[in-house]
């Protein structure tokens, strides 16, 4: 019996980290993620054509730049005030900010920096601007049950937004 291998239309299950150009370690997800491949899932910087044609217990790393990742960083999105004209709840580096725009949408933005007085806000995803490094350990290849393709199991992945 020959293994399964990923192609459109199979269940998929992995588990998979992401990390800095320098090595850090930004995200780790040990519990396993499925999805149906080429279903309504985009994953990540090319990773439908990464992990095309494996199997369970192969090992995918792949280098996602910017462009293909969380984007550039956009400079329009970063503001700084006066941390007195800021609400003391968000006077801390990481504090999640919801700003409206006067289109009525709304954004959350994070507190990225606080010094001379001055409190920074950023509404760019964290990965934006970053070089990653993607390493996938495929778990399971297989056919979809029904079960599969009535729940929300097409819809795990890494989502580019």
């Amino acid at each position: 019996m020959s293994k399964e291998t990923i192609q459109p239309g199979k269940f998929v299950s992995l588990t998979y980290t992401i990390s800095d150009s320098d090595g850090n370690l930004l995200e780790q997800n040990d519990l396993p993620v499925s999805y149906i491949h080429s279903g309504d899932t985009e994953l990540i910087g090319g990773m439908d054509r990464a992990v095309l044609g494996k199997s369970a217990g192969d090992k995918v790393e792949m280098t996602v730049p910017p462009e293909d990742g969380f984007g550039e960083s956009d400079p329009d999105l970063t503001f700084t005030d006066d941390i007195e004209n800021v609400p003391p709840e968000f006077r801390q580096v990481g504090a999640e900010v919801q700003m409206q725009s006067e289109s009525g949408d709304v954004k959350t933005f994070y507190v990225t920096k606080i010094e001379n007085g001055k409190l920074t806000v950023d509404g760019n995803h964290p990965l934006a601007g970053k070089t990653l490094t993607v390493i996938v350990k495929i778990l399971e290849v297989r056919n979809p049950t029904p079960d599969d393709l009535n729940s929300d199991q097409g819809q795990g992945g890494f989502p580019i937004n």
